[in-house]
């Protein structure tokens, strides 16, 4: 996780974002990345390629083009939305109120954990 000031834009987080992973993935040497239009510059291309990801970012302009016949798996965005709105339940980290940088960190990984413990205990019963 990395967190920085709301006027900065996420193609310059992009690269932070890569390095902070913190499951090692297996070397398969074919791993994807699907990314927004705004990564669409040169900043997020060389994130991208720096980290050994393929790519996948929409060009600006660029339409969805349906083949027929070719098997289409839809984006996983709802994934991330759900889990933030989970995240914003909690009202220190929707409002930040702390000063430090490593409190707030410190808060949003309790919060995960905390969700995490909750969604365990739902799936065993």
């Amino acid at each position: 996780m990395v967190v920085a000031g709301a006027n900065v834009h996420d193609t310059k987080l992009l690269a932070l974002t890569l390095d902070s992973i913190v499951v090692e993935r297996p070397d398969t040497g074919n791993e994807h990345l699907c990314l927004e239009k705004g990564y669409d510059n040169p900043t997020g291309q060389e994130a991208v390629a720096a980290h050994g990801y393929q790519g996948h970012i929409r060009r600006i302009g660029e339409e969805k083009l349906d083949s027929v016949g070719e098997k289409r798996y839809p984006a996983r965005r709802w994934v991330v939305e759900r889990t933030l709105a989970w995240l914003y339940k909690c009202r220190a980290i929707l409002v930040r109120y702390d000063k430090k940088v490593s409190n707030y960190i410190g808060l949003i990984q309790l919060a995960c954990a905390l969700l995490w413990y909750r969604r365990q205990r739902q799936l065993k019963f």
